[in-house]
């Protein structure tokens, strides 16, 4: 699932890997989660070691009784220079280079330490493998951010990396993704019954 909100999607601001907190509405949403998430059976929790998914994961934790393992391999993709800016900032400072990262030109590096899509799918789709693997007959949850979701569902349904994106990605959104012998698939997506309001639909 998506983490809770933040001050940075109200703003439409560019997260990436900066290390950016829940706000009082994204708080709100972790516990929600945790609270419907309680009525099942979890056999592990993991988490983005970034502070937004982490408060959301230890919301859940308290909730079911798992304590939250940290994995860096799901954060956010690097933005570079694009963080810390409103997407319109980022659009207006770097036309061609945001441009590209808008189209989604898998090969495009944001300049500055960034990631390139490419290169973050492939970070994403070994780190649901390797998973997949350590927990066979298991069922786990995952706390991660928009821009691995995305991906995350492109792997399932094997869908272009460039392509417009057919789904949602709400706050605190659930979404269930199975392995099993016929290999994977989505048994449900953007599930926010737990939510008065479907939250926010942002990538970053």
């Amino acid at each position: 699932m998506r983490h809770g909100e933040t001050d940075w999607n109200v703003g439409d601001r560019i997260q990436g890997n900066l290390d950016i907190e829940l706000n009082a509405v994204g708080l709100k949403q972790a516990a929600a989660v945790g609270r419907r998430l309680a009525t099942d059976s979890w056999d592990a929790l993991y988490s983005s070691d970034l502070a937004r998914a982490r408060q959301t994961a230890e919301c859940i934790g308290a909730a079911t009784n798992h304590e939250v393992r940290l994995l860096p391999a799901f954060r956010e993709r690097r933005y570079g220079l694009f963080e810390g800016l409103t997407r319109t900032q980022a659009r207006e400072r770097f036309p061609l280079e945001y441009a590209a990262v808008e189209r989604r030109d898998s090969e495009t590096v944001p300049p500055g330490d960034g990631e390139s899509l490419s290169a973050h799918f492939a970070r994403i789709a070994a780190a649901l493998q390797t998973l997949a693997d350590v927990h066979v007959g298991q069922r786990i949850l995952v706390v991660t951010h928009g821009g691995v979701l995305d991906l995350v569902n492109r792997f399932v349904r094997r869908l272009p990396l460039d392509t417009r994106r057919d789904f949602l990605i709400p706050n605190t959104g659930i979404n269930r993704v199975v392995r099993d012998v016929d290999g994977w698939r989505i048994t449900e997506w953007g599930d926010v019954r737990h939510l008065a309001d479907a939250g926010r639909d942002e990538l970053m």
